[in-house]
């Protein structure tokens, strides 16, 4: 399995991810447990992992992350 990267991160969004749950005040393991309730298995620590660029994210995990917090994918990915 081929590992991707871009620009030395394995995602654009983890940033983005960051900004939007500071401002609605969530902790990581908050968001990690609304995920978990959108069926999405997912721990703390992969929220944090994605945030500072070194974990993937499947295109479900962001749209749901983007519903969660608020968002859209298009800000998420820096398009908005």
């Amino acid at each position: 399995m081929k590992i991707y990267d871009y620009n030395g991160k394995k995602n654009i969004s983890g940033i983005r991810i960051h900004e939007a749950r500071r401002q609605m005040k969530m902790t990581q393991s908050e968001l990690a447990a609304k995920l978990q309730l959108a069926e999405i298995i997912i721990e703390r620590d992969s929220i944090s992992r994605i945030e500072i660029g070194t974990r993937f994210v499947a295109d479900y995990e962001l749209r749901e992350i983007a519903k969660i917090l608020k968002v859209s994918v298009l800000w998420l990915l820096g398009l908005e």
